[in-house]
């Protein structure tokens, strides 16, 4: 299955979510790989810990791959090739996770008709390969987006299946930009239905994931003031309410993850290490990862949105 991962706006936590979720999947005992088609920014080996792709690959990686200059892309086994301990060696009973770059240095390119035949034939393999890749795309109505949505409308594609996730974090302005990335004027709907997909079943593959969201009712919240946990509860209600008039509400909502100081500070994987021997992360967080891992392609739980 191939998962697309995008958001209207920086700053979501898209990236380290996502990633988060392909390692969740992998401990889960299943093979997965990592695109990183943040064309603008392929910083995604950062997040890995792969030191020799922190901001993209000299190697040859997805941007020279897609445009032609390499008959294939590089790939990194993280859990050989990862400079992070906990991340070292393939824990027991995990699946393979690979990341594919993209070129340091690489920026945004347009779409071709070569550019999308050889993204065809790149999903074709490794949908063989693996169970699950993950796509992380540039933010906003961006090239890598259209050329996603041109691949997949292909028919060679046709027996693939391929869902998105959009990604917003938990405040009025995001709510209200996903809502327009999905179901607004040149919004993924738009540019998939002239690119060939069948506008209701490309809306009905598309589910939102809620990132950075305060509950006003956790414990860790009880050294604030009772007037502000009055408000915040207000501020989530209201939310909700926004949510619902602009189609993002919860039943077309895959999961949502907390807000953690380990995402905020410092943006990387959260190990079982950092939650119960560090204590730096939250038990919660790994929590909404390893949901949100099992949801993707969890036939009932996604019918049943």
């Amino acid at each position: 299955m191939l998962i697309f991962a995008t958001s209207d706006k920086g700053g979501t936590g898209r990236s380290v979510t996502t990633s988060n979720i392909t390692y969740r999947r992998a401990l889960q005992g299943r093979d997965v790989c990592y695109l990183d088609f943040d064309f603008g920014s392929p910083t995604v080996g950062a997040i890995f810990s792969v030191n020799s792709a922190l901001r993209g690959t000299t190697k040859g990686g997805l941007h020279s791959y897609l445009q032609g200059r390499i008959p294939e892309p590089q790939r990194l086994d993280v859990w050989s090739e990862s400079d992070r301990n906990s991340l070292r060696n393939k824990p027991p009973g995990a699946g393979r996770l690979v990341l594919l770059p993209g070129d340091q240095g690489g920026g945004e390119f347009s779409s071709t008709p070569e550019t999308v035949k050889r993204c065809v034939k790149l999903f074709l393999r490794l949908e063989e390969e693996f169970e699950l890749c993950m796509v992380d795309l540039s933010a906003g109505r961006s090239y890598a987006t259209e050329i996603a949505l041109a691949a997949t409308a292909d028919p060679e594609m046709r027996m693939v299946r391929s869902r998105w996730l959009v990604f917003h974090r938990w405040t009025r302005q995001h709510i209200i930009a996903a809502s327009g990335l999905v179901y607004g004027e040149r919004g993924i709907i738009d540019i998939g239905a002239a690119r060939g997909h069948d506008r209701e079943a490309l809306r009905n593959s598309i589910r939102f994931v809620r990132t950075a969201v305060v509950d006003p009712n956790s414990p860790e919240l009880a050294g604030l003031r009772s007037t502000q946990v009055a408000w915040l509860r207000d501020c989530n209600t209201e939310l909700q309410e926004l949510a619902s008039r602009y189609n993002v509400g919860r039943t077309v909502t895959l999961g949502s993850v907390p807000l953690d100081p380990v995402l905020q500070w410092r943006e990387q994987l959260i190990s079982d290490n950092d939650v119960w021997a560090r204590q730096v992360a939250n038990q919660e967080t790994v929590q909404a990862f390893d949901e949100l891992a099992k949801r993707l392609t969890d036939e009932q739980a996604w019918e049943g949105l």
